[in-house]
């Protein structure tokens, strides 16, 4: 695929973002992925904490992330980041993860609105911001991020957490990152203990708040290694996120 209008970051893994096998986890990776679409942000003079100032931000509503392996201690990885697709309000952000050979690793999508912290309201995109972000039209990884995740009713494992301080982020409302740990936490421990997690496919339908107590819902699937998961409030009918995941063994 050739590129263009694209912004490049390059990382390179620290000991405190490894597992206990040395390779990176899922949840430092999706990080990475947050923090080049932030410095993509700042790259145009709109960085994320001078549009808080405006009590404007970025939310993700829903997104897909693929990793064919995970990079190791010290291993120096890219991340290739571009806008295929937006419209008023939203933009499609695709990513490529490369190694130090330009071996593709990983790739993700995801559809980010713009939104209005104070109101809790999408509002239109500036135009100043969608001057200067040119797009692409190539997608990173096929796939439809608007098709509904049913929620489970019958989970097999089930993990509580209550919302904290630190699980929030400068928009107010719960991390994805925070999101991605709890559905991880209620996975088997033999399944994680042997397998890394290949696919993610997410979608984020309402907010968790500081206080809250949420249950984390896994499924068994029918295809080996693939489970659904639920994030719901505790005691209501409040669904926060429902997700799909594929293991495969190391």
């Amino acid at each position: 695929m050739e590129f263009d209008n694209y912004f490049d970051k390059e990382f390179e893994l620290r000991y405190f973002e490894m597992n206990k096998l040395g390779l990176a986890t899922p949840t430092i990776i999706l990080g990475l992925l947050e923090e080049t679409a932030a410095d993509h942000c700042y790259s145009i003079n709109h960085g994320l904490f001078d549009l808080v100032k405006q009590n404007v931000g970025w939310v993700l509503f829903s997104g897909i992330f693929k990793m064919d392996r995970y990079p190791n201690y010290k291993e120096k990885i890219t991340i290739r980041t571009w806008l295929s697709n937006y419209s008023s309000i939203k933009g499609y952000r695709e990513n490529i993860i490369f190694d130090e050979n330009q071996n593709i690793i990983g790739s993700a999508k995801g559809l980010w609105v713009f939104f209005d912290i104070e109101k809790r309201k999408p509002i239109p995109i500036f135009n100043e911001i969608k001057e200067k972000w040119s797009y692409f039209d190539k997608e990173a990884i096929t796939a439809n991020i608007k098709n509904k995740i049913a929620a489970i009713e019958f989970p097999d494992f089930t993990e509580k957490f209550r919302v904290h301080r630190f699980d929030t982020d400068m928009n107010k409302h719960v991390n994805n990152i925070r999101y991605l740990q709890w559905v991880i936490e209620s996975i088997p421990e033999e399944i994680v203990n042997n397998h890394f997690l290949h696919i993610i496919d997410g979608r984020f339908i309402a907010e968790a708040k500081y206080g809250d107590t949420v249950l984390s819902l896994t499924e068994k699937l029918a295809i080996e290694n693939s489970f659904s998961h639920t994030i719901k409030i505790e005691g209501s009918n409040k669904i926060c996120a429902t997700a799909k995941t594929f293991w495969k063994a190391y």
